[in-house]
């Protein structure tokens, strides 16, 4: 659950700044610009959110609420 947490954080942020250099609102990189990264961010932050859906699932299971 911890690490399912953590991970969708990481993926979710991480995927947040490719679409913001993807879409060149954040510059300073090769990735700056570059719609694929954008895209490719996308998928990375729903990953990120499946799996912090996922977690917050197992908790609430785990704390007797409903699954």
């Amino acid at each position: 659950m911890l690490v399912r947490g953590i991970g969708g954080i990481i993926l979710v942020v991480l995927g947040a700044v490719w679409i913001a250099q993807g879409v060149g609102a954040m510059s300073g990189s090769a990735m700056s610009g570059h719609g694929q990264y954008a895209a490719l961010g996308v998928v990375v932050a729903l990953i990120g959110l499946f799996l912090l859906v996922r977690a917050w699932r197992v908790r609430n299971r785990d704390l007797g609420g409903r699954p």
